[in-house]
């Protein structure tokens, strides 16, 4: 299915109630950061002044989800949620699932590697489905190792699991069934504000009730990735949550978003291919530049290493418990800045790429233990 636009008729939904829309709003800032940790992971492993393109083409698609992260935030404060990057369950316990097609992979912390190019080509690969019944996938439980039967946890297990962000792109209050794709997650949210704005006009009122002073705008954030689009309404809530939609699979199957910017598949498959994309390439034919990979120039990050695998090494240790205190704090900025102080998202985007130095304190230094394997960050927070 394609992206609704706000001129459309209303669409059956599932968002029934203002609160339901709020719930959604938050699932899509846990999604839009639940990219950055194994994006962050692969980009710092990188060996400097090696692997130029790949540092290039990760970078940009880095910051392009904090852009993301910014306009769901935006599309929350105008309908008069709040942003809560600081709730226990907002950062996933790696490695955690994604809603990426009928199939169900992990999304792991690991160094930059073919194995973590496949998988961001499986985040970010477009997946539009035909028909209304496609675009919900069932949850196979059996499958994931949580039930024997395929059945639902019961709810105390189900709110474990969604608190830890094992699985996420659940259907709110559904959770026999997940998204098909994160298109279909943000298609399921235009839908639902097209249906409470139609609701609330008709008995002369807005759903867009937020304070325009919580709005982050184009002075406050710059990626060279997109523009940030302030929400006042509902045909910019609808241009917002459908750059995030096109910015990561592309535009109706072309390789471009409507700002005229690579999707981030297709970003990826260019390290893929070899070759850069350009102006009327056709998808999955790169015509530009070649580019180099160097598989090799990469510190041997241990994938999905957590704090209690570096007790061997107290010095290790501590740097990466400094980390995630470090990260914490990055992430409280960030929440700051989406509840009224948008100033501090330029400092929180600038802090992203000075955690490298913190992040060398962990990557190139051996496991004791773990032959072969260098620490990493773990994102415990």
């Amino acid at each position: 299915m394609s992206v609704s636009s706000a001129s459309e008729p209303t669409q059956d939904c599932r968002i029934q109630t203002i609160e339901e829309l709020h719930e959604y709003l938050y699932k899509g800032l846990q999604l839009e950061h639940a990219t950055l940790p194994p994006y962050l992971t692969a980009l710092y492993s990188l060996q400097p002044g090696k692997n130029s393109d790949a540092w290039h083409v990760i970078r940009v698609v880095a910051v392009e989800e904090m852009l993301h992260l910014t306009l769901v935030a935006n599309v929350l404060n105008a309908v008069g949620g709040t942003p809560d990057l600081t709730r226990a369950d907002f950062v996933p316990d790696y490695p955690t699932r994604l809603p990426c097609g009928p199939d169900y992979f992990d999304v792991h912390l690991r160094p930059f590697s073919p194995e973590a190019l496949d998988t961001f080509l499986k985040i970010e690969k477009p997946a539009q489905a035909a028909t209304e019944d496609d675009r919900f996938v069932p949850v196979d439980w059996a499958a994931l190792g949580v039930t024997s039967d395929g059945a639902a946890p019961p709810p105390e297990q189900l709110a474990a699991l969604e608190e830890s962000g094992t699985v996420l792109g659940l259907v709110p209050g559904e959770p026999t069934q997940r998204f098909l794709s994160i298109g279909e997650f943000y298609e399921e949210i235009i839908r639902g504000i097209n249906h409470l704005e139609d609701q609330a006009r008709r008995a002369g009122k807005t759903i867009f009730t937020g304070d325009p002073a919580r709005q982050v705008t184009p002075a406050y954030f710059y990626s060279g990735g997109g523009d940030v689009i302030e929400v006042t309404g509902r045909d910019s809530a609808v241009a917002a949550l459908t750059l995030v939609a096109e910015q990561g699979e592309g535009l109706y199957g072309g390789i471009y978003d409507s700002q005229d910017e690579l999707a981030h598949f297709y970003r990826f498959e260019q390290l893929e291919k070899g070759r850069y994309y350009q102006k009327g390439d056709d998808p999955g034919e790169p015509s530009g530049p070649e580019l180099s990979v160097d598989w090799g120039a990469v510190h041997p990050v241990k994938p999905d290493v957590k704090l209690a695998d570096l007790e061997q090494d107290p010095e290790v240790l501590a740097a990466a418990r400094e980390f995630n205190q470090f990260y914490a704090t990055f992430l409280t900025s960030i929440n700051l800045a989406y509840n009224g102080q948008p100033d501090l998202l330029l400092k929180a985007v600038w802090e992203m790429f000075r955690m490298r130095d913190r992040m060398n304190l962990l990557i190139r230094n051996p496991l004791t233990g773990h032959p072969g394997s260098n620490a990493g960050p773990t994102f415990e927070i």
